[in-house]
């Protein structure tokens, strides 16, 4: 089964870390309890070929546990991270390292003669980027970056839950108000409540 990244500490460094903001941590898998039977890849001539496990459906207590419990914890992780860092490339930067050489670089570009007769292209400046500015344009790319990853993602799970329905953006803001865990409780209760009823005809 697997489990939800561990939530990182936020803070301004991680931001600016760009290796630790581009390689998010993925649920990962821990395994499975249950062992391997052998005799449950032979087949016979006259049966038939067995569906491949990436395209057989699963449970969907086992779908909706995983969505609930890994996936859409890992994407709120990340969309906290995203957002937090967001306002961090929006806010002054009194720690920046290149402060002082990037405003040093201004005042020699303003002192600089500039004689665009001798030099046609003596007169462009272009200034060194700020980090909050790289981090602004990193955040953008990391944005659209991960809205394809979730999108490619819930169409794979869509395959394996096959009563998946709408889509990512609906049923995380779902998970995020408690609606989703609220349904898969109450479907539980009418299972079991069914079940029981079952019983109680067969007597």
């Amino acid at each position: 089964m697997s489990q939800p990244p561990n939530q990182p500490k936020l803070t301004p460094q991680l931001c600016f870390n760009q290796t630790a903001l581009r390689e998010p941590e993925r649920p990962r898998d821990t395994g499975t309890s249950r062992a391997f039977d052998p005799a449950s890849t032979a087949t016979s001539s006259t049966a038939q070929p067995p569906r491949p496990i990436y395209r057989r459906p699963i449970d969907a207590d086992a779908c909706q546990s995983f969505k609930h419990r890994v996936l859409f914890p890992s994407w709120q992780s990340r969309s906290d991270l995203l957002n937090y860092c967001a306002g961090v490339a929006t806010s002054p930067d009194p720690d920046d390292p290149d402060h002082l050489l990037r405003q040093s670089e201004d005042l020699k570009a303003r002192e600089r003669l500039v004689d665009e007769r001798l030099d046609p292209y003596s007169a462009r400046y272009f200034p060194q980027e700020a980090r909050t500015e790289a981090l602004a344009n990193l955040i953008r790319n990391e944005r659209m970056v991960e809205s394809i990853i979730r999108n490619r993602t819930w169409a794979l799970v869509g395959e394996r839950c096959e009563n998946l329905e709408g889509d990512y953006e609906k049923a995380l803001d779902a998970w995020r108000r408690g609606d989703g865990t609220a349904k898969a409780e109450l479907k539980s209760v009418t299972c079991i409540i069914r079940r029981s009823d079952l019983e109680l005809a067969k007597e």
